[in-house]
């Protein structure tokens, strides 16, 4: 199965064409942008495809990052997977940025669990345990910095994410989330389309809100 990744969940944007038969990253290409995912995704999409000496007619599969993470990130990656699937008449599947880098940190740790914590600002850190075998172990959430060391004090298995040093002291702080395209295509090759829909994964509401009492009344 050929896979096209993408994603937009953080400042970065990447896409990369993965062959799950071999289990090797044929063709990769991002960037840190911090913005402006919209205007440079599908050139990224084209040189890895290039790279990898393949065309969009050869996807069999597009996964994508759904969050938690950026807003606008977000909202682009799902609706190019959306938009490419319905062209290619191929499956998108979604896979959360929680399950992506837990598999980084297995992969780093073989037999332990994984706890991610993505740093969410405002003193609130998005957080999900997965066990050994990457399985989640419970539902992706968003709790204060408090809960969080609360409820994962004493947690047994490795920590990260740049929220890690937040629920962990003996933590070092991270600037940011590196996410694995390669870890991205292999659990999106190995997921259900039918019940891993690209579906936004924000577990809170935007920072940025429309001002009330600003409203025009329609004549």
């Amino acid at each position: 199965m050929i896979v096209l990744a993408l994603d937009t969940s953080g400042s970065g944007c990447s896409a990369a064409v993965y062959d799950s038969e071999a289990g090797a990253v044929l063709g990769r290409s991002g960037a840190d942008l911090g913005k402006g995912h919209a205007e440079r995704l599908m050139e990224f999409v084209d040189e890895a495809l290039v790279t990898a000496g393949r065309s969009l007619g050869d996807i069999d599969r597009i996964a994508v990052t759904v969050g938690p993470g950026s807003f606008t990130g977000i909202r682009v990656g799902v609706a190019t997977a959306r938009g490419l699937a319905l062209a290619l008449g191929k499956p998108a599947v979604g896979v959360t940025t929680l399950a992506v880098l837990a598999e980084g940190l297995r992969a780093t740790a073989p037999g332990k669990a994984a706890l991610v914590a993505i740093d969410a600002k405002r003193d609130e850190v998005y957080v999900q345990a997965f066990d050994a075998t990457g399985n989640a172990l419970g539902d992706a959430e968003a709790l204060s910095v408090e809960s969080a060391r609360d409820r994962f004090s004493g947690f047994d298995g490795i920590i990260g994410g740049s929220g890690a040093h937040l629920v962990a002291a003996d933590m070092p702080a991270t600037p940011f989330e590196l996410i694995d395209v390669a870890a991205l295509a292999q659990l999106g090759a190995a997921a259900d389309p039918a019940s891993a829909k690209p579906r936004p994964l924000y577990l809170r509401g935007p920072d940025a809100k429309p001002q009330a009492g600003f409203a025009i009344a329609r004549a």
